[in-house]
């Protein structure tokens, strides 16, 4: 069995850990101390099933796919998380740590967003509390996903550019970072993925879980098995990936496959690939496989995908990538951008360019016509429409 709760330093394995400035130990010790017995009791666990429900629209369904499987010749399931409220699987999370913040007292409520989704996620939440909220993005995402931005800004929300470094997702990080370093007292950081310092992989980890959960039950209600033979989700830090697996990972009897982002390809400088061709070392205050430099430095990743172009993984996803527990498989911006032509063309759904990642996994790998497969959709491609109009027309 792999073990995929964390001990009580926040390592899985050899993974993650809490590596943080002094002036954060207050805050991080008082989520360690408070978290566990705060989202298990249940009063929290009523208000977050209750708003999952009712105001985010779960469960989303778990759709067969038929003409996609007739293309594979195999059973292709869609697990649909972009027909959430905002679009995407982020608000899973988001809803569970606004909570929280409020139980803790906080005031004001800052986060990081690569693609955007993660930032409107926040923002909504934010308008629905009621709370001041301010999201750092990268100066070249709020470029790329300008519908995302304007979407945050018209929720309330303080959009302030990262115009440091490759002006990305990780960059993004480290302002959220430095502004919970100056303002900690009130703050709460709302992080996005599976990253970051102890607690914040375990309890991001356990929001999304309701992915799987609701997987397991809604295939066995269409097929009457307890389970799918393969489940495929995209990483980039590794939230909607983790959400997906998180109820398979000790049945063995399911393959689980991670699609990472290989850019222009992974034997380029242009690419995402952590797993592949990232190495062990420290990045946002965890211990994971990161891209670095002959001196250790954290390099620039690239993807045609804001979401994913992030040069780490979660320490979860690490653990169970190091214990061969998932299958890694790197696609690069042009079968995605085919995968997702694909899907729109034989299912009517425009996924979001991370989702479309998860889909190319399907023209990499040959499965039988008698197992059955779910991709997690992680998102709708609104955002990337002008991506796709760019590149597939």
């Amino acid at each position: 069995m792999v073990k995929f709760i964390p001990n009580e330093d926040g390592f899985y394995g050899e993974f993650g850990g809490a590596f943080i400035p002094e002036i954060l130990k207050e805050n991080i010790q008082e989520l360690k101390d408070s978290y566990s017995d705060i989202i298990d009791s249940k009063d929290f666990k009523e208000e977050y099933l209750n708003l999952l429900q009712d105001y985010c629209g779960r469960p989303t369904p778990l759709y067969y796919a038929e003409r996609l499987s007739e293309k594979y010749n195999t059973n292709v399931f869609l697990k649909r998380e972009d027909l959430n409220h905002t679009g995407a699987h982020k608000i899973n999370n988001t809803i569970g740590q606004i909570l929280l913040a409020r139980k803790l007292g906080k005031k004001r409520i800052i986060a990081e967003t690569g693609a955007g989704q993660h930032g409107v996620a926040t923002a909504t939440v934010c308008a629905r509390f009621g709370m001041e909220c301010t999201v750092h993005m990268g100066a070249k995402d709020i470029e790329r996903q300008a519908p995302n931005v304007g979407r945050m800004k018209l929720l309330g929300a303080n959009v302030i550019a990262a115009i440091s470094g490759s002006q990305t997702l990780k960059d993004a990080c480290n302002e959220a970072i430095n502004d919970w370093v100056n303002s900690s007292d009130d703050t709460f950081y709302i992080l996005g993925s599976v990253v970051g310092p102890h607690p914040y992989p375990d309890m991001v980890a356990k929001f999304q879980s309701i992915i799987s959960y609701e997987i397991a039950e809604q295939f066995k209600e269409k097929t009457g098995k307890d389970s799918p033979d393969n489940i495929i989700a995209c990483i980039g830090g590794g939230s909607n990936a983790t959400g997906a697996f998180y109820h398979f990972i000790n049945d063995n009897s399911v393959n689980l496959y991670g699609a990472e982002a290989a850019g222009m390809g992974i034997d380029t400088d242009k690419h995402a690939a952590s797993l592949s061709k990232g190495e062990i070392g420290i990045l946002h205050a965890s211990r994971s496989y990161i891209l670095m430099d002959k001196e250790g430095n954290v390099k620039d990743s690239y993807s045609i995908s804001s979401g994913l172009d992030y040069p780490g993984i979660g320490p979860l996803i690490a653990h169970l990538y190091k214990s061969k527990r998932i299958n890694c498989v790197a696609v690069t911006d042009n079968q995605a951008l085919k995968a997702a032509d694909n899907l729109m063309k034989t299912e009517g759904i425009i996924p979001a360019v991370e989702s479309s990642h998860a889909l190319a996994v399907l023209d990499e790998i040959k499965f039988d016509k008698n197992e059955t497969v779910v991709v997690n959709v992680s998102g709708r491609g609104d955002k990337d429409l002008e991506t796709y109009l760019n590149r597939l027309n």
